[in-house]
């Protein structure tokens, strides 16, 4: 049975456990989990990191911890009961665990690593913590080190920053807001900027001596040395090295490194160094023999020198090599290291080139312990401490001392009967009184033990030696009286002996007789002479005599013989035992000179501060003593001492003095009746003050007054002990008069000087520290009163002194940091005066910082829910002085410009939000009563409205992000959680006093905004949060949003007929509250939407404004990242449902479905633009949208936001035919006017001429680098005829020169025939523009199937690739999946009239065979009926279905949707006939090119003749003979005759070609391959006896024909186009181009390319098979070859190669080009020579008369029709030689065009003027056999074959113009044939007039990437901006204008 728990409620799961029982919980290990019921050892519960998931698991996985539990029962809350900062670490590990992963997948290998470290030492230091083992002490380092760790690594993932207090998270909810304010601000200031330390140490190691001439132990003196001052600043570090130059005692590290303690912030200055003193222990002569002398001498070796400024840079120095200097001049050597500080080191030599001193060095900074603790391994191994020398900056109490340095300075002797000068050594000892030496107080240096005597170095023959060596002697205080020290001078010899000769002796004693110490400074000392072998052990005998010459010359001038010799020393004494004061120890001994008392009271303050604190005690007993003595005498003197000494406690440098002062009040004072001569001479001074003209002494005594009120405290005190409490009365009456006295005068005003304002300011400074004594006699109302009297008594007027404004609130300030101010009875005293206070500061905005700090702590000591009465009557105070002002003050420094300077900008924010956080505290304390008094304060409306204007603004300003750091979280919800609480407040008053008659629409407005913006914080989007943290937030605030949105809704309500003022402001705003992903919440706001349409409706009519308002913020708020499927879903069902019983609900509907849309369109733009690269679904997207917004929405100024959007995604894929197509859609906005346009997107503010002229730049410069040439140039025709038309001539020639290349271009550059595939989305899963739809697609440069292919697959990596080509069924449509069908598709031109020309080049007809492209064809073959087994053409049939797109390919996009689809089915004689024309156009292409030698080898013409016949001769054609000529078929078939005639014709055709071929074959065909051309010829004339020819002309009615240079020709009158001579193309002066048909529709179209059949016109063989295998033909060309499909897909037999199929006279037009699409306006095509209609009605007959051509939309009979074959002739062998030699091979440059620049402007360009009157040849005709056939362009140029196979494929994005004549011109001529023959132009402009335009906006101007030509500014004459409408033309006058249409402003 499952029994609830009552104490197993939490717990840690300690295995993972699976949960396969029925009911079980799968848990993980570490997980925690909470207990609701048990049973027979298993738990129900559930894991808290999902806590709707509840199930059971086994107890003995779980470990128990302790909890306690809140609301018991079902919805019961788990708290653990385990230390704060164990929940936190567990908490904040957890969380970053995930994150650490995250670091890992996105490659932040630094951080990760560094966060992994931290991890581990955190969970250390938790082990550390859960053991519990640790000391108070120690716990409290390790919670310091977890805290630490745990910010930085908050910090560095971005998480919140946690408020803690002694480093235990803080509950917002149990601490005021300004004390949270306070917590993050510490937290977030501490994490900015560090703290200045004041103290530094230096850390010395000595490593080693680098010398070559070493061999003597040395020793090595560091101490720190101020060159300013020229004096050391430290003791010595002393340190001994071996031989080697080594630390000599290795095993003791304590000798090797030292700590240069206390050094203040002072005294880190670049003009601090360390110097380093070396002195050899060894012979006199460094050079000496060893056993010259065995005695030892200390001598001068070596200076060294470094500045401290190297060392501040923070870095450690290690193993710094010190420069080594020897001193030359031993005289010079006390002075060294100043010689070489100031550069003067040139005198001195170094030790050696590689020699030196090698140290480490390191800066510290802290207090000595902080040191001790954060580098404790300096100090665990053991480290000598330097002291500064004499007193640190700070003296501490306590501290012993009792040093006295001695420097050795110089001294003067005599030869001493000597030639040469002496070699002195001083020996020092210090004797006690008694005589004996006293041992072990000599000290050299740290590092080194004390020693009991010291010698001195020795210098050379010098009797004026210089030492300048410092020693410190600690001697002890009990042996000073009485010691001396003694000197005594040898004199060494340098003979073998070495001996050491007494000469003399100095000596001085330590202290005084009348018991000062020995005074600091510098002391003459008499050199006693003495023999060598005096005895100076007994003391007596020596003490009695003079011992310095200061003392000598006071002693009657007795005469002494030693006195030319001298001996100097300097002494400084550091003690905190002994004087050297005699002022000083006749003031502690006053009762034995009573007389003196008076002199030495005043003398006091001359006596040095640390003198008085080293004998503080003693000197205040003094004092005391003095005034008990006599007070009537003494007592101004003694109070003026005491306030001395207070005051000198003040010092920095005594500071930490005070408590001993402290200590000595309560402890040792003992004037019980000193408090009354206290009280009498303050009020004494305190009456003086507004008369006395001297303020200082004065000030003085005000500024002790915190020490005095102690002594008069404690003295009252012990006088009420002492009597039992007599004279309280006058006690309490002395008080009150002193502070009526203290109310007089700080109640008077300064006039003149500014002293007395300064009194002032001195007393209000220290006058808070009067309260707690105060409060040690009176009751804390009295105090509070006496203190409000006393405050209240200054003037409150603004104008006075502002250095006594700023203490006056510093007074304030510590009033109510004081104790007196926490007890509620005293607050409620003291508050009045500190806010009337405040007010008239905050009022003035004065001294805002103070001002906050006092607010801030007002609030702190009014607690959350303290609903005690005095707090509700305080927060009543507060409320009518302060939240007035307090929301002014806040509108006032946050509209003022931020200050610059880091400094001032931080002071900036900390006010700031200092007064917020005042506020929030304010408005959470106040309660129902609190909001209803304030509102019945108000006397009008209007003030009513102003203030809530007033806070509604400020709650704004509260909700910037910028209002508080990015990481306070925390704070940002408390503040939320306190706006939203008030906004409820004050909704109700809203709703009373500003509705109906007193409608206010502002207020309202402002209402309605700070909701909004409320809702849209970016902290309160709790999906953002982590699990952990979205849980906290909840539990203790719930959805803030969903709250604030019920209210939105329910004041919406409430509005009535008024919601009209809100519409459709607030459609804005309310869209983006709905867009946020918070069900509740969306559910809320959505039905608001339906309101407004309804109140809409019913005012207008309609609801435009709602729908234009809705579509417009959609577009920007869900490019935002807003919005979801979700949303959309939500969106369309709400509002359908409220929408089902409107009188409107057809327009509802209507609206809704819109919306819904344009947000489908919108997510799938969204993401796909989350993708990386550019690829297709990026651009179909944006199709679709941009089509939308013209076509179903009308919103102009979106569709070309998206047009250039369009155009920058394919510029960034390199798009560049696609991004002119794209510009061409905002350029067809935009007319040829002076209307100025506005600066919109990137463009100017410029007139429309100008834009629509940087458009057709940037267009132009996009066809060029897209090789999209013919296009380009019908746009520079266009802006030329403009530049015309203004006489802007030099224009208009850079424009003609860019034709002109253009054309060159053309002619001699490569272009990539590409392939289009057909592409199919099928399944629910695709974005809607693709789902369920087909597309063609116009693949990449070489993109072959199988490419295409796997890009697709790349785009969609959940597409299945679907391995048929059938229709796909309904289930397929309707698959939950995404489904791929993609094949090959054959583009077939629109007009065939360019590719049927005879003599057309290559390189032009490529350009038509692939652009304007609307149907494309895919063939598929099959068998109907029984397959014959002998002759499978007989059944085989084929399906041919076409595909028309929506817009012709290329165009705004590489793919367009399929329109249209046909499928037909083709007979097997149909198919055979157009096998055959395919074939034999491809004979003829190759004959062709051979013949006019654009190919460079003969090897194509050679397979293709190979392959046919032999076909042919093993069964290929006679298998059609046995097929379709046999009776049995005729018969069955009799409306196939025409047909049949037609396919025998093609036969017999094919043998006339190949006997021309073959003669061709012969004339060119090399030497080696003779025998295979023998064959040919041999197999030619089976296949014509197979076929049962005879004679050609028995069977064909011949034709005239010529054959100029031995080429076959094409007579002008059944031919299109015409041949001169030297067989170049002919082609008129100024030809019109058709401009690209660019038919935009509103859905986005897919292009695909690739012939399916391009290889099926290989040679047929016996088997069938052969005919319809999908290998690549030989005679095709390289790029034409690989154009096949995978098996899978295509499988397209008797098909054409691409571009072969043309089109009948019928169909020729029945598309007509344009650039737009067919909703829009008609876009003229502009050529200057209209045809005229003769020419017109010759050509279409000429047209109808021409060669049979195959057209697979043409049916077999209309193929048949007018069956007129031209005539082909074999020349003979010399006359075809004569005609080539006397022609030039054409196009010789398309082979190898030549590279050039990309500019088209910058070539030089010869002018080229064709010749009317040029010469024509006739051709000749011959009498050969004569062959039916016709003339037309293959499958492939040759040329193009070839140029892949030697040069490859030009693939330049920009080509210039080959040079001058490189085959660009073109002859006269021609001109004349064309006109003759009435030929229309190679280009024509198609124009589609059938739709309306829908006119829309304009202004581009694309910064053009290639160099556009440089325009001067067009002229100012009128502009005839006619365009042309057609190609032909009846009237040759000018062209009409359009239509007038509404043209945007942008």
């Amino acid at each position: 049975m499952w029994i609830p728990t009552e104490h197993e409620k939490y717990g840690v799961v300690i295995a993972s456990f699976r949960g396969t029982v029925p009911y079980g919980l799968s848990l993980e290990i570490g997980d925690t989990v909470q207990i609701l019921e048990k049973c027979d050892g298993w738990y129900r519960g559930f894991a808290l990191k999902n806590p709707n998931i509840k199930g059971i698991f086994p107890s003995s996985y779980v470990h128990l911890k302790n909890a306690c539990v809140k609301n018991k029962g079902q919805f019961e809350m788990v708290i653990p009961t385990e230390d704060s900062v164990i929940t936190e670490m567990t908490s904040t590990l957890r969380d970053w665990g995930t994150m650490w992963k995250q670091l890992y997948v996105r490659n932040e290998g630094d951080l990760f690593h560094r966060l992994w470290h931290i991890m581990n030492e955190i969970l250390d230091l938790r082990r550390q913590v859960l053991v519990g083992h640790l000391t108070h002490d120690r716990m409290k380092d390790v919670k310091r080190h977890i805290t630490a760790r745990l910010d930085w690594g908050n910090e560095q993932l971005g998480l919140d920053l946690v408020p803690r207090k002694e480093y235990a998270m803080v509950d917002p909810e149990d601490i005021s807001i300004t004390e949270l304010y306070r917590l993050m601000e510490h937290r977030h200031r501490k994490k900015d900027t560090p703290v200045q330390a004041s103290s530094h140490h230096l850390f010395v190691q000595m490593k080693s001596l680098m010398c070559s001439n070493l061999g003597e132990e040395l020793e090595v003196i560091f101490s720190l040395f101020d060159s300013k001052e020229n004096r050391p600043i430290s003791e010595r570090f002393f340190l001994r090295l071996n031989r080697n130059g080594l630390p000599k005692a290795p095993d003791k590290p304590e000798r090797q490194c030292s700590l240069f303690v206390d050094l203040g912030s002072s005294e880190l200055r670049r003009d601090i160094y360390i110097t380093v003193h070396i002195i050899r222990i060894g012979r006199m002569g460094a050079g000496e023999k060893k056993n010259a002398c065995s005695v030892q001498y200390r001598r001068p070796f070596g200076c060294a020198v470094l500045s401290i400024a190297d060392l501040l840079t923070g870095e450690t120095k290690d193993d710094l090599i010190l420069k080594v200097y020897m001193c030359n001049t031993e005289s010079e050597w006390y002075q060294i290291h100043e010689n070489i500080i100031k550069k003067l080191n040139a005198r001195y030599n170094l030790t050696g080139s590689n020699a030196g001193l090698a140290v480490s060095l390191q800066l510290l900074h802290g207090d000595i312990e902080q040191i001790r603790r954060e580098y404790s391994s300096v100090f665990s191994h053991g480290v000598s401490i330097t002291r500064k020398l004499g007193f640190s900056n700070i003296i501490m109490p306590g501290e012993m001392r009792n040093d006295l340095y001695i420097t050795i300075e110089r001294g003067e002797f005599e030869k001493g009967g000597k030639s040469v000068a002496r070699n002195v050594e001083v020996t020092m000892f210090i004797v006690e009184s008694s005589g004996q030496t006293l041992k072990d107080f000599i000290s050299f240096g740290s590092g080194e033990p004390p020693a009991s005597e010291y010698h001195s170095f020795v210098l050379y023959h010098n009797n004026s030696p210089r030492w300048s060596e410092l020693l410190k002697l600690p001697i002890p205080v009990d042996k000073f009286r009485g010691a001396h020290i003694r000197f005594e001078f040898r004199h060494c010899s340098t003979k073998e002996k070495g001996e050491k000769k007494l000469f003399g002796f100095s000596f001085v004693p330590l202290m005084q007789e009348d018991g000062r110490t020995l005074p600091d400074g510098t002391h003459e000392l008499i050199v006693h002479k003495c023999e060598e072998n005096t005895n100076l052990q007994d003391t007596t005998r020596y003490l009695k005599l003079p011992f310095s010459k200061g003392i000598l010359l006071g002693n009657n001038n007795q005469a002494m013989k030693a006195t030319k010799e001298s001996f100097w020393i300097t002494s400084f004494l550091c003690s905190t035992k002994l004087t050297q004061n005699g002022d000083m120890l006749d003031l502690l001994k006053w009762r034995t000179h009573p007389d003196k008392i008076t002199g030495c009271l005043s003398k006091l303050k001359e006596i040095d501060g640390s003198e008085i604190v080293k004998f503080l005690q003693d000197t205040l007993d003094t004092l005391f003593g003095i005034l008990d003595e006599n007070s009537q005498k003494y007592g101004s003197k003694v109070f003026d001492s005491l306030v001395h000494i207070i005051n000198l406690l003040q010092d920095s440098k005594f500071h930490h003095f005070k408590p001993v002062m402290d200590t000595y009040i309560e402890s040792h004072f003992a004037g019980a009746l000193a408090y009354r001569d206290l009280i009498k001479v303050l009020k004494w001074y305190v009456d003086r003050i507004t008369e006395a003209e001297r303020q200082e002494h004065i000030q003085e005594v005000l500024k002790a007054q915190e020490y005095i009120f102690k002594y008069i405290v404690q003295s009252r005190r012990l006088f009420s002990l002492a009597t039992g409490g007599q004279n309280e009365e006058e006690f309490r009456r002395c008080i009150q008069e002193l502070l009526m006295s203290v109310r007089f005068f700080l109640s008077q005003e300064s006039k003149g000087s500014g002293a007395l304002s300064q009194s002032q300011a001195v007393f209000l400074s220290s006058f808070p520290a009067v309260y707690s004594e105060l409060l040690k006699l009176f009751d804390v109302r009295e105090v509070a009163n006496l203190v409000q009297d006393t405050l209240g008594s200054l003037p409150t007027i603004v104008h006075v002194d502002d250095a006594l404004q700023a203490v006056k609130l510093q007074c304030i300030s510590k009033t109510v940091e004081s104790q007196l101010y926490t007890n509620p009875d005293s607050r409620y005293i003291l508050l009045p005066v500190v806010l009337h206070h405040l007010h008239m500061h905050l009022q003035e905005q004065k001294d805002l910082i103070m001002c906050a700090r006092i607010l801030s702590n007002v609030f702190c000591l009014i607690k959350k829910n303290s609903s005690e009465k005095s707090v509700l009557e305080e927060i009543d105070v507060i409320v009518a002085s302060l939240l007035d002002i307090l929301l002014r003050t806040i509108l006032e420094i946050t509209s003022r410009p931020q200050p610059s300077g880091s400094t001032m900008r931080l002071q900036f924010q900390d006010v700031t939000g200092e007064f917020v956080a005042c506020l929030l505290s304010l408005l959470r304390q106040m309660t129902d009563r609190h909001y209803q008094q304030l509102l019945d304060s108000f006397n009008t409306k209007e003030e009513l409205r102003d203030f809530l204007l007033q806070i509604f603004t400020v709650f704004r300003i509260l909700i910037r992000p910028e209002m508080f750091p990015k990481d306070w979280t925390v704070m940002r919800l408390v503040a939320n959680n306190v706006i939203i609480t008030t906004v409820l407040y004050l909704s109700d008053a809203l709703r009373k006093n500003f509705l109906n008659e007193n409608f206010d629409y502002k207020i309202w407005d402002s209402y309605f905004y700070l909701a909004v913006i409320f809702i849209n914080q970016l902290c309160l989007q709790l999906e953002m949060f982590t699990p952990s943290k979205k849980k906290k937030v909840l539990e203790k605030y719930g959805d803030m949003r969903v709250t604030m949105g019920c209210e939105i809704f329910s004041m919406w309500q409430n509005l009535g007929e008024h919601k009209l003022h809100f519409i459709p402001a607030l459609i804005g705003p309310f869209l983006e509250v709905t867009l946020i992903p918070q069900p509740d919440l969306r559910n809320v706001m959505i039905p608001i939407f339906h309101d407004m349409m309804d109140w809409e409706q019913r005012r207008s009519g309609n609801f435009k404004q709602v729908e234009a308002k809705l579509i417009d913020k959609l577009d920007s708020l869900m490019s935002e990242g807003k919005g979801d499927e979700t949303y959309r879903e939500l969106f369309n069902s709400i509002l359908l449902k409220k929408i089902e019983r409107e009188t409107w609900r057809e327009s509802g509907v209507s609206l809704i479905a819109t919306v819904t849309r344009l947000m489908e369109r919108l997510l799938d733009y969204r993401d796909c633009m989350k993708m990386g690269e550019v690829d297709g679904k990026k651009i179909g997207c944006t199709v679709s949208l941009l089509n939308f917004y013209k076509t179903e929405l009308n919103k102009e100024e979106m569709y070309i936001r998206y047009i250039h959007k369009l155009y920058d995604l394919h510029l960034k894929a390199q798009n560049f035919t696609e991004a002119a197509y794209t510009l061409l859609l905002y350029d067809e906005l935009l007319e040829w006017s002076d209307r100025p346009l506005r600066e919109f997107l990137t463009y100017p503010m410029q007139t429309e001429w100008q834009r629509k002229e940087h458009l057709h730049l940037a267009i132009i410069q996009n066809f060029d680098r897209g090789k999209c040439w013919e296009n380009g140039i019908i746009l520079c025709r266009k802006i030329a005829e403009q530049y015309e038309s203004y006489y802007d001539y030099r224009n208009l020639s850079k424009m003609r020169m860019m034709e002109a290349s253009l054309y060159d271009k053309i002619m001699d550059q490569q272009r990539l025939e590409p392939e289009f595939f057909r592409v199919g989305f099928y399944g629910k899963k695709f974005p809607f523009f693709l789902r369920n739809k087909e597309f063609v697609c116009r693949g990449h440069d070489y993109e072959r199937l199988e490419a295409f292919q796997q890009r697709m697959l790349n785009e969609f990596p959940h597409a299945i690739a679907m391995q048929h080509a059938n229709q796909p069924d309904e289930t397929i449509f309707q698959a939950e999946a995404q489904y791929l069908q993609i094949y090959a598709v054959t583009p077939i031109p629109d007009s065939q009239e360019v590719l049927q020309r005879e003599g057309v080049p290559d390189n032009i007809k490529s350009f038509y065979k692939v652009n304007h492209i609307w149907k494309f064809r895919y063939d598929r073959p099959f068998h109907k009926g029984t397959k014959d087994k002998e002759n499978e053409f007989k059944s085989l049939w084929v399906e041919r279905t076409s595909l028309y797109l929506v817009q012709s390919l290329p165009g705004i996009s590489r793919w367009f949707e399929v329109e249209k689809r046909e499928v037909v089915e083709m007979s097997p004689l149909e198919n055979a006939t157009e096998v055959l024309e395919n074939k034999n156009q491809q004979l003829k292409t190759l004959i062709s090119q051979c013949q006019t030698r654009q190919m460079q080898n003969i090897n194509p013409l050679t397979m293709c003749l190979n392959g046919v016949i032999d076909a042919a001769v093993n069964g290929g054609v006679s298998r059609y003979q046995e097929a379709f000529f046999v009776k049995e078929y005729i018969l069955s078939h009799p409306e196939d005759g025409e047909k049949i005639a037609r396919l025998r014709e093609l036969m017999l055709e094919q043998a006339q070609i190949l006997e021309f071929g073959l003669a061709v074959h012969e004339k060119f065909v090399p030497q080696d391959m003779r025998p295979l051309h023998k064959k040919l010829v041999d197999q030619f004339f089976v296949m014509k006896s197979s076929l049962g020819i005879q004679e050609f002309s028995a069977c064909i009615q011949a034709s005239p024909v010529h054959f100029p240079n031995g080429s076959p020709r094409v007579c002008r009158n059944s031919a299109p186009a015409s041949m001169s001579p030297d067989g170049t193309r002919v082609i008129p002066r100024r030809s019109p181009l058709s401009y690209p048909a660019v038919n935009r529709y509103s859905s986005s179209s897919l292009s695909s390319q690739a012939s399916a059949e391009v290889s099926n016109i290989t040679g047929q063989s016996e088997s069938s098979d052969e005919v319809f295998n999908m290998q690549p033909s030989p005679s095709t060309s390289s790029l034409s070859s690989t154009h096949s499909a995978s098996p899978n897909v295509t499988s397209s037999a008797p098909s054409s190669a691409r571009a072969s199929p043309l089109l009948s006279d019928k169909h020729k037009h029945s598309r007509e080009n344009s650039c737009l699409s067919p909703r829009e306006r008609p876009c003229s095509a502009i050529y200057p020579t209209p045809v005229e209609p003769s020419q017109r009605l010759l050509f279409n007959h000429i047209g109808d008369g021409a060669l049979p051509r195959s057209d697979p939309n043409l049916s077999a009979p209309e193929k048949a029709v007018n069956p007129t074959p031209s005539s082909w002739s074999l020349d003979s062998g010399k006359e075809a030689k004569n005609m080539s030699d006397a022609s030039p091979a054409r196009h010789t440059t398309s082979v190898s065009p030549s590279p050039a620049g990309r500019s088209p402007l910058k070539g030089s360009m010869q002018s080229f003027t064709p010749s009317p009157v040029e010469y024509h040849s006739p051709g000749l005709i011959s009498n050969s056999p004569v062959l039916s056939g016709s003339y037309s362009s293959g499958i492939s140029s040759l040329s193009r074959c070839s140029t892949s196979e030697t040069s490859g494929f030009e693939n330049q994005v920009n080509e210039q113009s080959v040079a001058p004549g490189s085959g660009s011109g073109h002859s006269g001529s021609e001109e004349l044939v064309r006109k003759e023959s009435k030929t229309p132009p190679p280009y024509s402009v198609y124009e589609r007039t059938l739709r309306r335009p829908v006119p829309l906006p304009h202004s581009l101007s694309i910064p053009i990437t290639a160099e556009p030509p440089a325009l001067p500014p067009k002229p100012l004459a009128a502009r005839s901006g006619h365009l042309e409408n057609g190609t032909r033309r009846t009237d040759p006058g000018p062209r009409p204008r359009p239509l007038p249409r509404k043209v945007s402003q942008l």
